[in-house]
């Protein structure tokens, strides 16, 4: 249960494709080897309304929540961070050279008690 959600503020539509973003970051994901394709999700979630640090028009976010099953060690789930934000970082290098843009990224785990799934997704992929 690899699932990335993106926020993003508004005004990076002209200069993010988010498309693109959400691809890269599924490839990264599957990149760490600790997940199953079939259940990784990423989708991106515009921000019409946002205040951001000085409140000027050109200031700008992606903030990144990763929420993944439990099972993984610390290690892993640093590794898996630090793969992401780099890949992310990388293909929004543009962004860095203004002072108006935010990049953040979480990882949470899910309490498998309290997290219910159903995926036809899976039989599929596994050739099942």
């Amino acid at each position: 249960m690899p699932h990335m959600t993106i926020e993003y503020s508004a005004n990076l539509d002209a200069c993010v494709d988010m498309a693109g973003l959400c691809t890269l970051v599924s490839r990264t994901i599957l990149e760490t080897g600790l997940f199953e394709q079939g259940a990784v999700r990423v989708r991106a979630f515009r921000a019409e309304a946002y205040a951001i640090a000085d409140l000027l028009p050109e200031n700008g976010f992606i903030d990144m929540n990763f929420r993944i099953g439990k099972g993984r060690s610390a290690e892993e789930k640093k590794r898996t961070g630090e793969m992401i934000f780099a890949a992310v970082s990388e293909y929004l290098a543009a962004l860095f050279t203004t002072p108006h843009f935010a990049l953040s990224l979480e990882i949470r785990e899910i309490d498998a008690e309290l997290s219910w799934k159903k995926n036809a997704i899976h039989p599929r992929l596994r050739g099942k």
